[in-house]
């Protein structure tokens, strides 16, 4: 650790614009008098705010300003000379400077700034390589990404702090799999792509981490700050305002030695409030120029991180006496609650009260354990509670989890629409209340709260009666024997009923695998029976954006995170065509990613939805068909990775026998039939013959401002 002392020079100039240049030279004296007698020069010392190097042209006072912040120097005002001793000397009493005749106002102010040592590496530190230092010193040990000249300072940086790049064959798999290693590792995820070309390919990577709230750090990189608005290669596009709708922040470095500085405030961006995406644009010469030490600006680079928001305690008060008067209460947890700590103090709370805990399964990362007696599992599953003549809950603990399509939207088929006391927690106030009307909201982080509760019921014993049998009952639906047990294992058409075949599949992977679901109706049926492998995590690739193929940069990121478990990356036929090409990622890294592809031959979910609702009116299903002659396993196998196509269930346990007895990635495409449609497109759809009503997919349906009877 070294600690820098800090001064700023703001100095405005009679019309000079040499002067400037000569004070930055290295060691060149100035003499007062000449100065004086030339220029009459006012000089103002102050410690600004953030670091400025400012230089323009002031027409009302026909003057050169010029501001500048001087790391670890002080300005020696008797010979006009920057001086590298931090001893602050401020030389102002006496001299020849007393003949300005008081036009020099002096003040100072020290702040120390702590930063951290730099490596030269044997020869010149420039902006790339300070860079990497800063991320090195945050912590950071992965970065995903896609070469481009741009960035070579930088990832040569990253070679010499020893930061692990994984390069992908697309930038928006790389931006992915920072999201995913950032949901698995609990740190910053970082990726790094290139100007312009590469920042437009990795646009959808940065609109699925705002969407899911996932806290990345993206670097890219721009043309030469003088080729500006100049047509170069590669800077057509304006980066930073095209990003910013889709970040928390996005900003444009302007000089290398605001590097860390930045970085550690984009950070703290990224991970504070509700988590997300941020970017930094490196223009090239940023990153090739060699850094100033003397002005590097620490910021707060070596401060912790602050501490996430906690419970007010009229929020836990209040918590308590709605636990106490409820009879049916459940908690829902959201992606808020993924964490260690958090799902330890969740037990404890569940088991004081009796109450039953359920997830969303956007991205279930599982530290409650499905073997923990009051896991209730999916929370879709209440939806079942109304058709099975059972009673709905009448207080939901809301934790971490925004209100819409996860969790029924407006319908009240997951949270009831009345006779249900909601309470919802989150680290933005923003989503509470978004959607549905809440009894009572807290702006806290899911661990503070669920700790927070523990301590007042460790002082105030529990009070409520919690009806057990009901408890019991919501408990078994996860064990429900599905309806499509009794249909046959092959269907008419001679291919595999997609239940019985990832039925079987599911069960021949490794316990505590992780699962990353990607496509429209696969995931949907590889959700009916993801219990049967005991998965350590779930993910719904889609989230909220409803988006297809992130399956691949999802299980990169976690494989790279979590190099002791099987990654299972399952993909319906539509899904798996986005980036099929990265499974020449997974063996040039060599992880243990087995791709699943579930093939019946067509967009499962769009060609269903339209039979749905056009049936017999019309035989046109505009592209919702795919080729019946691809042939997944066998470019799997072109890309290295050990590969087999499985059209019978016996065949299903020898052949993922053989592919688990080897590390390494691996691919299974799965034929199966298109038929069945999976009950949730049912329920998406939303057919109804009332004839006052306009079926529109996905959505409630809409009421006919008029129709003919």
């Amino acid at each position: 650790m070294q600690t820098l002392v800090t001064h700023a020079c703001i100095i405005d100039f009679f019309v000079w614009p040499n002067l400037r240049d000569h004070l930055i030279a290295s060691e060149t004296s100035h003499t007062p008098e000449a100065a004086a007698a030339h220029y009459a020069a006012e000089i103002q010392l102050s410690w600004p705010y953030q670091l400025r190097d400012a230089y323009r042209y002031n027409e009302e006072k026909h003057k050169f300003q010029f501001s500048m912040e001087f790391n670890n120097v002080y300005y020696d005002l008797k010979s006009w000379q920057f001086r590298s001793n931090p001893a602050l000397k401020m030389l102002v009493a006496n001299g020849p400077m007393s003949s300005l005749e008081g036009r020099l106002h002096a003040s100072t102010t020290c702040h120390t700034m702590t930063g951290f040592p730099l490596n030269d590496n044997g020869g010149e530190l420039n902006g790339g390589d300070l860079l990497a230092q800063t991320l090195k010193h945050l912590g950071v040990e992965v970065a995903f990404g896609l070469h481009g000249g741009h960035l070579d300072a930088f990832l040569q940086g990253c070679e010499a702090s020893q930061i692990r790049l994984i390069d992908t064959r697309h930038e928006t798999v790389a931006v992915q799999a920072a999201e995913s290693y950032a949901k698995f590792s609990k740190k910053i995820g970082v990726c790094f792509i290139t100007a312009n070309s590469g920042f437009s390919n990795g646009i959808p990577g940065l609109a699925t981490a705002l969407a899911d709230r996932s806290p990345i750090l993206c670097i890219t990189s721009s043309p030469p700050t003088r080729d500006l608005e100049n047509n170069s290669l590669q800077g057509i596009i304006d980066q930073v305002v095209v990003s910013r709708p889709l970040t928390k922040f996005a900003y444009r470095m302007t000089n290398p030695e605001d590097t860390p500085r930045i970085v550690k405030h984009a950070i703290g961006v990224a991970i504070s409030g509700a988590p997300g995406p941020v970017l930094l644009d490196f223009p090239i010469d940023v990153l090739f120029t060699p850094v100033h030490k003397p002005l590097i600006s620490w910021g707060s680079v070596s401060s912790p991180f602050p501490y996430g928001p906690g419970p007010h305690t009229a929020a836990i008060d209040g918590t308590a006496e709605l636990l106490n008067a409820a009879k049916r209460p459940l908690i829902i947890i959201g992606t808020g609650g993924n964490s260690k700590e958090a799902g330890e103090s969740l037990m404890k709370l569940s088991e004081t009260c009796g109450i039953p805990i359920f997830d969303t399964m956007k991205c279930k990362i599982s530290f409650i354990p499905s073997q923990f007696s009051l896991n209730g599992g999916p929370s879709s599953i209440l939806a079942l509670l109304p058709r099975l003549g059972m009673q709905q809950p009448d207080l939901i603990l809301l934790l971490g989890a925004r209100t819409g399509m996860f969790l029924g939207g407006r319908s009240g088929a997951v949270i009831p629409e009345k006779d249900c006391k909601l309470v919802q927690v989150d680290v933005d106030g923003a989503e509470i209340g978004r959607t549905l009307p809440v009894d009572l909201g807290a702006i806290s982080d899911v661990t503070q709260f669920a700790a927070a509760l523990n301590r007042h019921y460790d002082t105030t014993p529990f009070q409520g009666f919690v009806d057990t049998q009901w408890v019991n009952n919501i408990l078994s639906l996860k064990d429900l024997a599905s309806p499509y047990e009794q249909e046959p294992e092959v269907q008419p058409s001679g291919r595999l009923h997609p239940y019985h075949a990832l039925k079987h599949v599911l069960s021949s992977v490794p316990k505590e695998s992780i699962v990353i679901l990607d496509g429209g109706e696969a995931p949907l049926w590889a959700s009916n029976v993801i219990s049967r492998c005991s998965p350590s995590a779930i993910v719904k690739s889609s989230g909220g954006l409803g988006f297809l193929g992130n399956g691949f940069g999802y299980a990169l990121g976690a494989a790279v995170a979590c190099p002791d478990r099987r990654v299972i990356n399952l993909h319906g036929d539509g899904s798996a065509g986005f980036h099929f090409m990265d499974l020449d990622t997974y063996k040039r890294h060599d992880l243990n990613i087995m791709t699943i592809v579930v093939n019946n031959h067509c967009w499962g979910m769009s060609s269903n939805g339209q039979d749905l609702i056009y049936g017999t009116k019309t035989p046109t299903r505009p592209v919702s068909h795919l080729s019946p002659v691809t042939d997944y396993s066998l470019v799997a196998k072109a890309l290295g990775n050990a590969s087999v196509k499985l059209q019978a269930i016996s065949d299903v346990t020898p052949a993922l026998a053989g592919l688990l007895d080897q590390n390494g990635p691996s691919c299974i495409e799965l034929v199966v039939d298109d038929k069945p449609t999976h009950p949730v497109t049912v329920s998406m759809v939303g057919q109804t013959d009332e004839p006052g009503m306009v079926v529109v997919p996905y959505y409630d349906n809409v009421p006919r401002a008029y129709y003919k009877s």
